[in-house]
């Protein structure tokens, strides 16, 4: 039996995502409402600029007063989709107070105050809903969190960044160097006007903590996150990548120790081998690998990014906590109870790809072999090429942990033979 009353939602936002929920609620409200067992009315939506609101957007609904809004105490459900941290957080934990529960697709705050939000909608009875906040229209979150929740999950292995990797995509296609790919992807709309939150690996960053506490319920911030950009990354690297059957992404990699006393979280470009899921995700495409103990080798694939697909994240969300207020409940909140620390980057192990620009003389490779055993590093192939006294180097190590092979890189550099360290590159996904 359907409630008559409605559920009212106050939306915060209203650009790209915010107007493609407002549509959806209004052209889809009989469905939504047969969905959940109540109807849903679009209550208000707060604005900074209300001059910029976009057509279709009704405009009696429209206030620039977003506390206010949150405040009226008739209001079910907030749906935050204005970004950034401030005013953001006060707006999601004034909700809780005044008895709404919250979707947001906010990754920045969620990786860096989850857990405060999170005990702030637990003390007032309310959800935090984020599906919308680490992979557009995948769903992601519900399957770690309630799907696999019955298992243990070891590794995550992901792209995603949609404009990282539409620009990795054509480097590795196209042959195009970074600074061309990049305008490519400026100019078709992948990258911002600043995309330094995408090419410096900060939002894959906040994704890669979200999903590393989700993961191993544990508690992951964002400062726990190891971080590189991709904008060092050229063409040598991807012809470097093909001779060894791989390419290059941007992946965020979350993993539990093998004896499961700790985790890591990092995001940095590293070479996957093409026979890899994750190597054939192209263009502006995300995909999420998930290795746990029972369910094996799990793959989600989709759009990461735009306004129609994190839409549907968010009214997939906005759908769940609805039937919570139906059914006066609520949905699973933060699950941290292993308290696992999280390991710094020296302690992670992988391979590693090191290009090094040498003198073209005899003896430069015993000295090099030598500066990585010395260090405890195994090398696994080198390939030298040169003339002219001019030579490269490359060196492909089996796995080592990261504090050692940037010792053995320190001592390399001080090699009079050795004149440039050309690439560092992690080798992932065997």
């Amino acid at each position: 039996m359907m409630r008559t009353r409605p559920l009212k939602v106050a939306l915060l936002g209203c650009g790209v995502v915010g107007s493609e929920v407002a549509r959806i609620m209004t052209t889809h409200a009989d469905d939504l409402a047969a969905r959940i067992g109540a109807p849903v009315e679009l209550a208000g939506i707060a604005v900074r600029r209300p001059d910029r609101v976009r057509a279709g957007v009704p405009a009696e609904l429209v206030t620039t007063d977003a506390t206010a809004l949150v405040k009226r105490g008739d209001i079910d459900v907030v749906v935050e989709v204005i970004g950034g941290i401030e005013p953001a957080r006060t707006l999601i934990t004034t909700a809780f107070e005044h008895g709404a529960s919250v979707v947001s697709a906010n990754k920045a705050l969620l990786a860096q105050g989850g857990a405060e939000l999170h005990a702030a909608a637990e003390t007032h009875g309310t959800d935090l809903y984020y599906e919308a906040a680490v992979a557009g229209a995948i769903p992601l979150i519900r399957p770690l969190r309630e799907s696999l929740a019955g298992d243990k999950v070891n590794r995550v292995l992901g792209i995603v960044n949609g404009t990282t990797n539409f620009i990795l995509d054509k480097m590795d296609t196209s042959g195009a160097g970074y600074s061309e790919a990049l305008d490519e992807a400026t100019a078709l709309g992948y990258a911002e006007a600043d995309p330094t939150a995408d090419v410096e690996g900060f939002d894959a960053a906040a994704k890669a903590a979200i999903l590393a506490g989700i993961a191993f319920h544990t508690r992951v911030r964002l400062d726990d996150v190891h971080r590189e950009g991709m904008t060092e990354v050229t063409s040598a690297d991807f012809a470097s990548a093909k001779r060894m059957g791989c390419t290059i992404k941007l992946l965020a990699i979350c993993e539990r120790a093998e004896d499961g006393k700790s985790v890591t979280a990092r995001v940095h470009p590293a070479m996957i081998p093409l026979s890899h899921p994750l190597a054939s995700v192209r263009e502006a495409y995300n995909a999420v690998f998930v290795e746990a103990e029972a369910a094996g080798q799990l793959m989600f694939y989709g759009p990461g990014a735009g306004g129609s697909p994190t839409a549907s994240a968010v009214l997939g969300d906005l759908v769940a906590v609805c039937r919570n207020k139906v059914a006066e409940t609520t949905g699973p909140g933060e699950s941290a109870y292993t308290r696992l620390p999280v390991s710094p980057m020296g302690e992670v192990v992988t391979r590693y790809h090191i290009s090094l620009d040498v003198a073209d003389k005899p003896g430069v490779l015993a000295q090099v072999a030598t500066v990585f055993a010395e260090h405890g590093v195994s090398i696994d192939t080198v390939r030298q090429q040169g003339k002219d006294g001019e030579a490269s180097l490359v060196v492909v190590t089996h796995r080592a942990a990261d504090a050692a092979l940037q010792a053995t890189v320190e001592a390399l550099r001080k090699l009079d033979t050795v004149r440039d360290v050309a690439s560092i590159m992690r080798v992932e996904g065997e």
